[in-house]
């Protein structure tokens, strides 16, 4: 069996680690030369509920990546508003330790290459072409493209390209696959009632900071310090994707977090105004870099899907990560794919595909996204394990927890540990 997996962020390295773990033969196409996408200026795991899940898909068997970030981790249980024991790993060695880690086990990737369109027959996807019009047949395929779309709409709905992670002037702009198979993509909103939202995630370079922020951001993982009055802009905070930074102590001071970069989690943060700081006067964004402006501009192209990640109205495409719906980062992305690279191979081999149980918060997180995005408040929000209203969702449920041990007896009492290590084929 060919699992096709198209997009190699987060999403899709999970989706490729476990249909290869089924047994399938598997393919992962990257339109950039690297993988991971966001999660090359990311770096926070474990913050608040993501602790839970993490350890929820290390007990069903699903949680290799989460054990090489945990490997790479610069600082553990850091706290700064908001988040407690987050994990923070270096953003400069995570791609190459994934890289390896999918080479050792045989998947097949294919890099700077972009997917431009689909053949169909019926309802099922036969085939998928290139941009240089090559044909590629598969059995099932899984879209982690995310949700970004074509780089007009940075224009039209955001402020502007600002040079940002995704590199879509060098490598082209995202094809919605989904759509190219006839299903037609949701589309997020804003408060306002706009559509999409700013990604919050720059980098400064940690060099141009005075010794003592490098310093202290080294040893302690975390950096704060309070913005001026007349400076401070909440607005801004209403344009932010990550919902569960969104808070006013994120506008009210200049929070840095120790990614192996400088990671600042004050978004839209004027260059000028950023220099008046002590210890900032020779500051600069690295990526983007037009950060003090904008970032890129998010959750335009969602497919619709049922709860075992299968996009609705088409056999055999599986989504993950914020093309399967309005899911925040990392852990979420991780999560997701896991659970489509598992149900493409038991889809291909004729089986039935799985939801998780919802007494899970890995199960409860898919199944509740997807029904609160019927309603228009519903797609006005975000839901991620680390804030926001499905992490007091999760508290009130008794879903989160810290303690391993009671992680590991739910798994078990569901007969469900070391799930995702069972091979199919």
């Amino acid at each position: 069996m060919k699992v096709i997996v198209i997009g190699g962020g987060w999403s899709g390295c999970a989706a490729a680690l476990e249909a290869k773990k089924c047994g399938a033969d598997v393919l992962l196409i990257e339109k950039t030369d690297m993988l991971l996408g966001l999660g090359n200026v990311g770096g926070i795991m474990r913050n608040n509920g993501r602790y839970t899940a993490a350890q929820e898909m290390i007990a069903l068997g699903g949680g290799d990546l989460f054990e090489l970030t945990d490997k790479c981790a610069r600082h553990r249980n850091v706290e700064f508003p908001g988040h407690k024991h987050a994990t923070l790993y270096d953003v400069i060695k995570m791609e190459p330790t994934v890289r390896r880690y999918l080479l050792e086990r045989n998947i097949n990737m294919m890099f700077e290459t972009r997917v431009v369109d689909v053949e169909t027959i019926g309802k099922c996807i036969k085939g998928i072409y290139l941009h240089d019009g090559t044909y590629i047949e598969g059995d099932v395929f899984i879209e982690t493209t995310g949700s970004t779309g074509p780089m007009g709409n940075c224009l039209r709905y955001g402020k502007g390209c600002s040079m940002c992670i995704l590199r879509c002037p060098s490598y082209g702009p995202r094809i919605s696959i989904s759509k190219r198979a006839g299903v037609e993509d949701l589309l997020g909103m804003r408060g306002d009632d706009s559509y999409g939202a700013m990604s919050g995630s720059c980098k400064l370079n940690k060099e141009s900071l005075s010794n003592e922020i490098r310093e202290k951001l080294e040893k302690d993982g975390v950096y704060i310090v309070e913005i001026p009055k007349e400076d401070v802009n909440l607005e801004k905070l209403n344009i932010k994707v990550c919902q569960q930074y969104a808070l006013k102590e994120f506008a009210e001071n200049i929070v840095l977090l120790d990614t192996g970069h400088a990671k600042l989690m004050t978004s839209y943060y004027p260059l000028e105004k950023l220099r008046k700081i002590k210890g900032f006067e020779n500051v600069r964004f690295e990526d983007p870099y037009s950060g003090g402006k904008a970032n890129s501009i998010r959750y335009l192209s969602m497919a619709p899907r049922d709860n075992t990640m299968k996009v609705t109205g088409i056999e055999n495409l599986f989504v993950g990560g914020e093309k399967s719906g309005l899911f925040v980062g990392h852990t979420e992305a991780i999560v997701t794919g896991t659970l489509a690279g598992y149900n493409a191979v038991r889809w291909g081999l004729g089986l039935k595909p799985i939801q998780l149980p919802t007494s899970l918060a890995v199960g409860d997180i898919i199944a509740y996204e997807n029904d609160m995005k019927e309603s228009v408040e519903g797609l006005r929000k975000r839901y991620t394990f680390a804030g926001a209203s499905y992490f007091e969702r999760m508290k009130e449920l008794n879903l989160y927890t810290i303690n391993n041990d009671i992680i590991e007896k739910r798994a078990k009492t569901l007969m469900m540990d070391g799930f995702f290590n069972e091979k199919l084929i």
